[in-house]
């Protein structure tokens, strides 16, 4: 069975010659997204270009965004230091499914705005596995000084009443002050809020402010598939 956000071509499509290819494909991006083009499209553009395999073009697509877009969201991004009295904003499923890739040991990718991404695909489904108490847990670790975590579940998504209830119990066992919904639009909700914990770019540009959680546990630096401004 394959580890959370795992594949098995990742090792060599994303190896250091690949990495090789994706950083100079997302120069390319990165000019087209300048100049006002769609993602999407410039990554369907320029991935035809390059022979990118799927995965490689959705790491692409997650990791890249303009140069307003990534000053935006850096200039709104707080450190769970500054969490204490608080109440924090959850999205449920995108950040503990990254925990759980990040426990499986399978890629991570560190976007232009900092922000830490995985290539995990819901679609409408999930199912807890093994590493699903260690993540929430870690995500209970990082924001222990906030007052309150609020957690927000999708509604559409399978077992997302297993998963509230197993976040109750943890929180619970490590006397955190919760309050767990299920919703049907996350993203509307929390791109009204401040100190949100979300990968999701949309999330991201509305919210008010946000804590980069995942980047915070990385032991070893995640991959880039673009070159770092100097």
């Amino acid at each position: 069975m394959n580890r959370r956000g795992s594949a098995p071509a990742d090792t060599e499509e994303f190896s250091s010659d690949a990495l090789k290819i994706l950083r100079q494909a997302s120069r390319h991006i990165s000019y087209l997204l300048e100049e006002g083009y769609d993602l999407k499209a410039a990554v369907t553009f320029v991935g035809n270009h390059f022979l990118l395999s799927k995965r490689q073009r959705l790491a692409i697509q997650r990791s890249l965004c303009t140069k307003a877009q990534a000053e935006n969201r850096k200039a709104k991004e707080i450190e769970p230091a500054q969490l204490t009295g608080k109440t924090v904003w959850v999205d449920g499923f995108n950040e503990i499914i990254t925990l759980e890739v990040l426990h499986c040991g399978s890629v991570l990718f560190e976007g232009q705005d900092g922000c830490i991404r995985d290539l995990a695909s819901l679609h409408g489904t999930y199912r807890l596995i093994d590493e699903t108490q260690d993540a929430i847990e870690d995500l209970f670790t990082v924001l222990h000084r906030a007052e309150k975590i609020c957690i927000l579940l999708d509604e559409p998504v399978s077992n997302s009443g297993r998963l509230k209830t197993r976040i109750a119990e943890v929180a619970e066992a490590m006397h955190v002050k919760t309050d767990i919904q299920i919703v049907r639009d996350v993203d509307r909700v929390l791109g009204t809020r401040e100190n949100v914990v979300s990968s999701d770019s949309v999330i991201l540009d509305r919210c008010r402010s946000w804590i980069n959680v995942t980047a915070s546990l990385c032991k070893c630096p995640p991959l880039r598939v673009f070159d770092k401004p100097q």
